[in-house]
Formats: structure tokens, C-alpha cells, sequence
């Protein structure tokens, strides 16, 4: 099975980080990965951003208590890594019906987290990249956990551009139009220009374990192009449904 080496390696992270009693320094972390300082730099920055790790005043790493052996969470990191093997396929036939680029994304508190992507075939693309945290407002991925998910939006909604929605009332009246609706969508409110889909994933409970959507630039994505894409991302994500029950068999293995 080929894993995604940036989840494996922080995978590999925190198992090293569990094992030290006190806190890491990048030096220690770049030894017991048998990687570059930058490499183990890149791991550190994004555990520490996704809310796993913080680095204490002398710039060395523990585990937050979200990382802690004690603590339970719906999903580990391994979880994601089979959910990220599970629906690569699904990415792939996004990409190849839609041109257009692919993403996965899991929950981390009160952002997206990008486990997984695929990129356009085409010159002009969108890219968010593995690893990167975005909001749930004004994003399609993070407007479907709202809408399908357990989360909540913060009470803060940032404005990131003209079209973001701010005024709480909206942005339930646009949670309400998404269930009804099957997907969500980010109209130009995160970047200029880009415009998304989204569909929830779900396990074999019903439960959201994630997120997958497409992105395009605004000059491809008119309105009509924007809900043939959004009727592709429903397709597919429910015809690669079958793909959760051997990812729980993986899990329980």
C-alpha cells in the first residue's frame, strides 16, 4: 500500500515525540527520521499548526494534550492516512472528469486540513497544498462540515474578500441552502477567482470524516459550469462510497 510519506512522516513524528520524556529539539526529530533539518522543520511547522505540537521558549516540541496517548479523538492520524489511501481513486476521477484540481480534507478543530490533493491537468490552476489549514466560513470543504459535520462556525467570520459572508444569519441561511442542495460551495470567498465544490465523506456509521471538492479558476467556472461540477463531485464521492467499508476493515485489522 503506498502511503502519503508527509502524513507517514508525521506519523512517525509523533510516535518519536511520545517515546522522549521531555521536549524535542528539530535537530533530534531530523535524527530519528533519517531526514534533512528542513524536512523535519516542515513536519514540526505543520503538527504544531494543525494543533498537535507547540514549541516552548528554549524553540524545542511537545506534544499537545490533543497528541497525548490520553487523549481521544474521533479520528487519529492514522485514520487519516487510510481515509487519504481510500478515496485517492475518487480524486483521480475527479481530475479526469473535470480537469480541474482535487481535494481531500479532514477537520482540525475550526479549520480544513488538506490531507490530499491532485492537480489540473490544465495550465491555469488552483492549488492549496497538503498540509495547509484553511477556514470553514468561506471555503466549499469547510462549508460542508458546517452543513453535513459536527462543526460550528467561530464566531469571528473573517472577510478574506468582497463576496466572503460575515453576518452570521447568512452564513446559516447558506448552511441551510447546502443540505438542501447536496453540496457546498465557495463563490470567490476565500481568493479571488476561485471557485469550489464540496461533498462530505462519510465511514460506515454516517459519521463526516472528511471532505472532497474541486477547485477551479473563476474564467473556467461560470454558474452553469459550477453546477455540473458540483453534480460531478456527488457522483462521485457517492459511487466511491464502497471504498469506506474496506478502509473500517483496514482500521480493524
Amino acid at each position: 500500500m503506498r502511503l502519503l510519506q508527509s502524513l507517514t512522516r508525521g506519523l512517525d513524528t509523533l510516535d518519536y515525540m511520545r517515546s522522549q520524556d521531555n521536549p524535542v529539539r528539530l535537530t533530534d526529530v531530523a535524527g530519528a527520521l533519517g531526514v534533512e533539518k528542513s524536512n523535519a522543520a516542515h513536519v514540526l511547522k505543520t503538527l504544531v499548526a494543525a494543533g498537535y505540537a507547540e514549541q516552548d521558549g528554549s524553540r524545542r516540541y511537545r506534544l499537545t494534550a490533543k497528541a497525548a496517548p490520553a487523549a481521544r479523538s474521533e479520528h487519529s492520524l492514522e485514520d487519516i492516512v487510510a481515509c487519504k489511501e481510500a478515496w485517492r481513486p475518487a480524486l483521480e476521477e475527479l481530475v479526469a472528469r473535470t480537469h480541474e484540481c482535487a481535494h481531500l480534507a479532514v477537520l482540525v478543530e475550526s479549520r480544513v486540513w488538506y490531507i490530499d490533493k491532485i492537480d489540473s491537468t490544465l495550465p491555469l490552476k488552483v492549488d492549496h497544498p497538503i498540509g495547509s489549514l484553511s477556514p470553514l466560513h468561506c471555503t466549499a470543504l469547510g462549508k460542508a462540515f458546517l452543513a453535513f459535520g459536527d462543526a460550528r462556525p467561530q464566531d469571528d467570520l473573517t472577510s478574506y474578500t468582497r463576496t466572503t459572508i460575515t453576518a452570521p444569519g447568512r452564513l446559516k441561511a447558506e448552511i441551510a441552502v447546502t443540505r438542501q442542495r447536496g453540496y457546498a460551495i465557495d463563490d470567490e470567498e476565500f481568493a479571488p477567482g476561485i471557485r469550489c465544490v464540496a461533498r462530505p465523506v462519510y465511514d460506515s456509521n454516517g459519521t463526516m470524516i472528511a471532505a472532497i471538492g474541486v477547485s477551479g479558476p473563476s474564467v473556467r467556472v461560470d454558474d452553469a459550469r459550477l453546477e455540473e461540477l458540483g453534480r460531478i463531485v456527488m457522483s462521485v464521492s457517492a459511487n466511491n462510497g464502497k471504498d469506506i467499508a474496506s478502509w473500517q476493515e483496514s482500521l480493524s485489522a
